[in-house]
């Protein structure tokens, strides 16, 4: 079994939609940049209200990703 060692980045996705939206959002754009991206973990959601609604859903995320093996 192969023993991994992980890296964690923090981000903020962004959705004028949805929570959901938001973390996929964050995904989508960091796994443009980084390789072996495994996990995420949400550590706060918080937003933006306008109006008396809901304007924009602010998402951070914790993403964990495996380091190359130098084999």
């Amino acid at each position: 079994m192969t023993e991994h060692v992980y890296k964690l980045v923090e981000l903020v996705g962004t959705s004028g939609t949805s929570v959901s939206d938001a973390i996929q959002n964050a995904i989508t754009r960091v796994t443009t940049t980084v390789r072996n991206v495994k996990w995420f973990e949400v550590v706060q959601v918080r937003g933006e209200v306008k109006d008396g609604k809901v304007g924009h859903y602010q998402v951070t995320l914790k993403i964990g990703f495996t380091l190359d093996d130098d084999a």
